[in-house]
């Protein structure tokens, strides 16, 4: 069963994942829909209302490009990361593995104390 993420988790990371997505390769946005619910075990299930916004966001940042072309059998707009895009990407990555090592650092401190008052909860001697 896949998680919940908070739409508050999921708002900081979102131009992250998509730029990351698009660095494997132009796409276009269904496709990218579906990569991410897949690579996030469908964790991360965005609808077109907020999907397609951010590609536009990014479009204006210059942070990705986009064309038309009809090389799946029908019209569909792609969408490619530029050379800004890629150096934008390196950098949140960077970031986000940082803040990750921090949070490592941090949670299982929590996780011990947690198992810990959960453990004196349920003892005997503390009924």
């Amino acid at each position: 069963m896949p998680i919940k993420l908070s739409s508050e988790l999921l708002r900081g990371s979102l131009d992250l994942m998509i730029l990351s997505v698009l660095a494997d390769g132009p796409t276009y946005g269904y496709s990218l829909q579906k990569r991410l619910a897949d690579a996030s075990n469908q964790a991360v299930q965005l609808q077109a209302g907020t999907l397609y916004p951010l590609l536009h966001k990014l479009e204006s940042d210059k942070l990705i490009r986009s064309k038309w072309e009809k090389s799946t059998g029908r019209p569909r707009k792609w969408y490619e990361l530029t050379a800004a895009g890629n150096r934008r990407l390196h950098q949140q990555a960077t970031e986000w593995h940082s803040y990750v090592a921090c949070l490592k650092q941090l949670l299982p401190t929590l996780a011990t104390s947690n198992q810990q008052l959960a453990a004196s909860r349920t003892s005997p001697a503390n009924c």
